[in-house]
């Protein structure tokens, strides 16, 4: 039985081949799934790697463990790998997404990392804004809220600049065809009402579903654009998947020094929000449908 803040077996077998693959050769490799609880660990309670209990083993080796997956993308792997799963059980939303941004307060001993090597000025998606150090999330969530990406800017930046790479970010692997890359109907607050942006989502056959701001504007000749109020109504979707994310501590605030290392950690952040699918129940009543067929 999996304890606080560690991995389910059922959620262990949908990712076991991913992160612990036989090894042949070397010095025997400390159980990956110890290793990886250790990681949830620090990314549900906040603190510090050194302070990791003993029962997750040494934390220096959790920790390159950590550093490891974070460069070869292992991450990103299980990510994609629980997103194709939602996809094949028919959890996941293709036709309605919304997007949101969210800012993290930045710790002082967050600033002033990876500036070693560099000949230009890097700031490790850490800006300053009227709350300080803050960094910002943008996410892109389907209409039950499971995260599909997400990308990190200074907190200074605004919404609008970081709408069209964000949504350049998706990319939903299917069992067949071309991953899924676009959506139908794309809802977002105020904030994205930008003129730029509304020729995009015509581009790509997407219809935007944004509030306007109240402010002159010079009038436009055609008809004007309807507003779909029922599915604007279900922005808080976003909302309550910022809330759920950012209920674990080592994302609703930053420690990271490096944008890697808190990219790693936004990404576990939605892994374990996937995880929390029933995914055991979508295979059950497959199989009940199958027999009955």
């Amino acid at each position: 039985m999996a304890g606080r803040y560690e991995i389910s077996d059922n959620g262990w077998a949908l990712i076991e081949d991913i992160v612990s693959p036989p090894q042949r050769t070397g010095r025997p490799r400390r159980d990956d799934r110890q290793v990886l609880n250790g990681i949830f660990w620090i990314l549900c309670s906040g603190a510090k790697w050194r302070d990791l209990p003993e029962r997750y083993g040494p934390w220096k080796t959790v920790y390159d463990r950590f550093r490891q997956w974070r460069d070869d993308g292992t991450f990103e792997t299980i990510l994609a790998r629980l997103q194709l799963r939602l996809r094949e059980d028919g959890l996941m939303d293709l036709d309605t997404w919304m997007i949101d941004s969210t800012s993290i307060r930045a710790t002082r001993a967050a600033s002033g990392g990876g500036k070693k090597g560099h000949q230009e000025p890097v700031d490790h998606a850490l800006g300053r804004s009227r709350g300080g150090l803050t960094t910002k999330i943008h996410m892109v969530c389907d209409r039950h809220g499971w995260p599909l990406t997400f990308t990190l800017s200074p907190g200074q930046d605004s919404d609008t600049r970081h709408f069209i790479p964000a949504m350049e970010h998706v990319h939903l692997p299917g069992t067949r065809g071309r991953p899924r890359k676009r959506c139908r109907h794309i809802v977002a607050d105020k904030g994205y009402d930008s003129d730029s942006l509304r020729p995009y989502c015509d581009r790509h056959r997407m219809k935007p579903i944004i509030a306007r701001r109240k402010m002159k504007r010079k009038p436009r000749p055609g008809a004007p654009r309807g507003f779909d109020k029922s599915r604007y109504r279900e922005r808080n979707i976003i909302e309550r998947c910022f809330g759920w994310v950012k209920e674990l501590r080592r994302v609703c605030t930053r420690y990271d020094k490096l944008a890697s290392s808190f990219r790693a950690m936004v990404c576990l952040a939605c892994i374990d929000r996937c995880l929390r699918a029933d995914f055991s129940e979508c295979a059950r009543r497959s199989l009940v449908a199958q027999d009955t067929n």
